[in-house]
């Protein structure tokens, strides 16, 4: 089953203009590479994905640091702990295997009577599934 699309809301003022739908081709475990920001270049392995505000989670990439208090009861520690900050999805490209950083196709295959669609490279024509 096809991953739900996105709806992303412009606003001009408080005004709503208009709706775009958006399909989002990045899913968790992804091999991802940074187009713009401060990490721009960097790869990084895909946590979670955000489909309602098209963002993603990316390991490594975008680290900030928070500040936290101890708590006993908890067992947490306080201090000054570096994580990761949710980064815009169209600021990311998927790393083919083969070929590195490329764009992404899809292709309908049918396997035992049933058709499902697949996400292929557009340099190769290499699948890009991941495992579930």
């Amino acid at each position: 089953m096809p991953r739900p699309s996105t709806q992303v809301k412009f606003r001009r003022g408080k005004a709503i203009i208009g709706t775009v739908k958006l399909r989002i081709d990045i899913h968790r475990n992804d091999i991802v590479k940074v187009l713009a920001g401060k990490d721009k270049g960097k790869q990084g392995r895909v946590l979670s994905v955000d489909y309602k505000a098209a963002k993603a989670l990316v390991e490594g990439v975008q680290m900030v640091k928070r500040h936290t208090r101890p708590n006993p009861q908890k067992q947490i520690k306080g201090g000054i702990a570096e994580r990761e900050r949710p980064i815009a999805i169209s600021n990311l490209m998927v790393v083919c295997p083969t070929c590195g950083p490329a764009r992404i196709g899809h292709k309908v295959e049918t396997t035992g009577g049933k058709a499902h669609r697949i996400r292929i490279c557009r340099k190769c024509g290499a699948p890009l599934e991941t495992k579930k």
